[in-house]
């Protein structure tokens, strides 16, 4: 586990290209190069869209609709009462006529009877029998027709007075309506002509004083600006002015300490040939160089952390290139190369000084703890030692309790604080050596990532580290916690 470990953090990181890849997530989570987004609807017609499909969905019913549909249905309800009272006049003419001919059936069997005698004459009184009770029959049905006839008169009578009502209701309703209508009209028409009037009034005065104090403005503007510099800027260029002059001094002090060592003569001929390359603090890449060879492929080489006091020195498993970038882990440290030559030689070169800290890292850090975790951009460069063919842009979410790496909802790994667990700067070569980190989720999962700035790599490695000491867990790289004397 120790030797892969050890493969994996030596690995070196390369970008394809020569800067962080500008990755976009799509759909899936599938990741696009694509450097212009389709165009998009503008805000406008947007809201017209929606006007249109509110308006279409929502018709909204007036007192003119109400009083049109309530007028065709009683309009309806009188031809519905029209038609019964011409059933029942039908079907009063019917019995009359049914009438008249049972009156005149009587008498012509009255008349037979008195003329006929016998047989003849039972058959002509059976008969009129039953003329009598079809008469019988007829006047009950006179009597349900009248008393029907009555009913619905009340109906009718009654459908009238509803149908007046309505009629009157809707147009008391009408009218108070049109009295809302032209209320709210005339208020309409009052607060335009105030808003209308107090425009009128104040934008003059309102437009003299904005175009006055934007010429003051602008004057005091150019009148600081050729009078008076800007503190910020001034102590910007301080900074910025001491930086560079102590980047001089360091590197003439380095010149200095090579030319004392040279004349003192403390070192052997092929030691003299080999130094570090690079600026001694956190955040840089150191190389080692040879005067005579630039081709080291055939040395051994192993770095190492020294104590400051140079009592104890801890190899630094996996950091066996030309090239180490210094890690958090490194700061107030010396770094030295173990050289092994292909004659058996031995050749060590050290850094002149403590590996510094970044400047303004450390409040960075502090920032994102009171913040509860971050989240940077990274690209997988390999899993489980192996190189990813196609390098995606991936979410690296350092929190209180545990680490992930995702793509959108895709969860590529996800582990609490163990320790199993390991994070440490990549210890390979490559272009972005500064950039890479390795990370041991657990045993049998381990990645190799690259961020987007050697600022941003080392926040994160310092972030999870603190967190992970609060869970009590010494978070740190393969075979970190050996010291080895020297």
């Amino acid at each position: 586990m120790h030797r892969a470990s050890a493969q994996g953090v030596a690995a070196d990181v390369t970008f394809v290209c020569n800067r962080f890849p500008n990755y976009k997530l799509g759909l899936n989570n599938d990741c696009t190069n694509d450097e212009e987004d389709p165009p998009s609807p503008s805000r406008r017609e947007l809201v017209s869209k929606e006007v249109t499909e509110l308006l279409e969905q929502h018709n909204r019913l007036s007192v003119r609709d109400l009083a049109n549909k309530f007028e065709r249905g009683q309009a309806a309800a009188q031809a519905a009462a029209a038609r019964l009272s011409h059933d029942a006049r039908f079907r009063e003419a019917a019995l009359l006529d049914r009438q008249a001919l049972l009156t005149k059936l009587r008498d012509v069997l009255e008349g037979l009877g008195g003329r006929v005698a016998g047989r003849n004459k039972d058959d002509a009184e059976e008969a009129l029998t039953v003329v009598e009770v079809l008469a019988v029959q007829l006047a009950k049905e006179e009597g349900d027709l009248a008393q029907e006839k009555t009913e619905v008169q009340k109906l009718a009578a009654l459908f009238k007075q509803a149908s007046d009502d309505a009629k009157r209701m809707v147009e008391e309703a009408r009218a108070v309506a049109h009295t809302e209508i032209e209320t709210a009209r005339a208020a309409a028409q009052r607060i335009e002509v105030a808003l209308e009037e107090h425009e009128r009034l104040c934008g003059t005065a309102e437009k003299k004083e904005l175009e006055d104090l934007r010429r003051e403005i602008q004057e005091a503007r150019r009148i600081k600006m050729l009078h008076e510099s800007s503190k910020a800027m001034d102590m910007e260029h301080e900074i910025e002015g001491l930086r560079q002059h102590l980047l001089e001094k360091t590197a003439e002090v380095r010149r200095l300490k090579k030319e004392l060592e040279v004349m003192r003569g403390s070192v052997g001929t092929a030691e003299k040939s080999y130094q570090l390359e690079g600026n001694e603090c956190l955040g840089s890449c150191l190389q080692v160089l040879d005067e005579t060879t630039p081709d080291l492929s055939e040395c051994n080489i192993q770095w190492y952390r020294v104590s400051p006091d140079g009592n104890k020195a801890e190899l630094i498993s996996g950091a066996t290139k030309t090239q180490y970038a210094p890690e958090p882990f490194d700061v107030g440290r010396y770094l030295t190369a173990d050289i092994s030559l292909p004659n058996s030689e031995r050749v060590t070169v050290s850094t002149h000084g403590i590996i510094d800290p970044a400047p303004g890292l450390g409040n960075y850090v502090e920032a994102l703890v009171r913040k509860g975790g971050a989240e940077f951009q990274v690209v997988i460069i390999q899993q489980n030692g192996e190189p990813v063919s196609k390098q995606s842009l991936y979410g690296f979410n350092v929190g209180r309790m545990r680490i992930k790496v995702h793509k959108g909802r895709a969860t590529k790994a996800k582990e609490p604080y163990s320790a199993a667990m390991q994070l440490c700067g990549a210890r390979g070569g490559g272009s972005a050596a500064a950039q890479g980190l390795f990370w041991q989720a657990k045993k049998g999962l381990s990645f190799l990532l690259a961020f987007e700035s050697t600022r941003e790599r080392n926040a994160s490695i310092m972030l999870a580290r603190r967190f992970a000491f609060d869970c009590n867990i010494m978070l740190a790289g393969p075979d970190d916690r050996a010291p080895l004397g020297m």
